[in-house]
């Protein structure tokens, strides 16, 4: 279920990226659609990345370190 959820949230987030790139493309910077969808961008990163840190807090997620080869 994390996995579903952190998932879903890059696809969000790649999906208004994609929709920024493509509203400056086609307005060319004459409307703020595309700072509407980097705006959110932003948001659902700095979400992303507190649900991630709560998870952590609460033992939900649990993170492991880089083991040398």
């Amino acid at each position: 279920m994390k996995t579903l959820i952190i998932v879903g949230f890059l696809g969000l987030i790649l999906y208004n990226l994609g929709a920024g790139l493509y509203y400056l493309l086609v307005d060319g910077g004459r409307s703020k659609r595309t700072v509407n969808a980097l705006t959110r961008r932003i948001g659902f990163s700095v979400l992303l990345i507190l649900l991630v840190a709560a998870g952590i807090a609460s033992g939900y997620i649990q993170p492991h370190g880089v083991q040398p080869g």
